[in-house]
């Protein structure tokens, strides 16, 4: 059994590709997996289903991407090292590709003293860059990181993350360039407000020549209130919210906000799209997923392309 991601034949294809993502419910409803699901079918070519995001616990990425492929969609597998050591990590790599899951997104995971559990253990038995690795071995070579072969490789497209913004970020490209050597086919960002910024960062991507190694998709996310922009600029690590952003959110009237922000978004997109090496979107629409249709629509994104699986 051989399956082909579809993420991978539309960025080999030549046009930009569209991500999204499915928050996994906190129980056992799998009815508003598919709720969300629904929302983005035709206007998304992969749905990352996130894994205990939030270091809180949910649904498990792995069961929510099955409920998605059942569904005739194309989930993209995150998984944390946080949760899992090497062990469990390649057990469920194996049991995904065995439902026909075939991409995924290797990452660390937030820190559990920002979720409900901050008494919770923290595994990293491998970091994220180790991650990669594995999971190329076990595609390329058919074997498990123990060395023991693997019967019926699992043939995934591997992604990995990057945050633009983080400090230092002098050396930001160097960590991509980390992910990419490690393995990595493509290459999900931190959501995007500094458009500045991240053009300089691709710039030292470009450089360094990553962005002919490696797919690059810009990561955006709709603000839907001015409180939301000020919470990101001022208390989220790793996020950078220029003040004009929060400005822009404040100068308009508080029911007008939401089309606001889905306005910046779609004007981000299309900043975006002439960057050299910007591969495609990553869309974070965190519960609000009935307005990505309209951001891909009018980001000139819609029509998909229609590829053949």
């Amino acid at each position: 059994m051989k399956t082909e991601s579809v993420l991978e034949k539309v960025l080999k294809s030549g046009n930009l590709a569209v991500t999204s993502e499915c928050g996994p419910p906190r129980g056992a409803v799998p009815e508003k997996v598919r709720q969300k699901a629904e929302l983005l079918r035709g206007y998304v070519d992969a749905v990352n289903v996130t894994d205990n995001q939030t270091a809180m616990v949910r649904m498990s990425s792995f069961a929510a991407g099955v409920i998605l492929r059942q569904m005739g969609l194309h989930p993209i597998l995150q998984m944390v090292t946080r949760d899992r050591n090497r062990l469990a990590m390649q057990s469920d790599i194996i049991g995904a590709y065995s439902h026909d899951i075939n991409t995924m997104i290797c990452l660390s995971g937030d820190h559990p003293k920002f979720g409900d559990h901050p008494m919770a253990a923290s595994v990293h038995d491998i970091d994220s860059i180790q991650f990669v690795q594995m999971v190329k071995k076990m595609r390329d070579e058919g074997k498990f990181q123990g060395g023991a072969d693997i019967e019926n490789t699992p043939k995934m497209f591997i992604g990995a993350a990057a945050n633009p913004f983080a400090d230092p970020f002098e050396l930001r490209v160097a960590r991509l360039a980390k992910k990419v050597a490690a393995g990595a086919d493509f290459i999900q960002t931190q959501c995007i407000y500094n458009l500045d910024k991240f053009e300089k960062w691709m710039e030292g991507v470009r450089n360094r020549g990553l962005h002919e190694k490696t797919y690059i998709l810009a990561g955006v996310t709709p603000i839907k209130t001015v409180g939301m922009a000020r919470y990101m600029k001022n208390k989220v690590p790793g996020m950078d919210v220029p003040q004009e952003v929060v400005d822009r959110m404040a100068g308009v009237p508080k029911e007008k906000q939401a089309e606001e922000g889905i306005k910046i978004c779609v004007e981000t997109i299309e900043r975006l799209k002439q960057v050299k090496g910007v591969a495609g979107f990553h869309i974070m629409a965190i519960e609000w997923e009935h307005k990505v249709a309209e951001i891909v629509e009018r980001a000139g994104l819609y029509p998909r392309p229609d590829i053949g699986i």
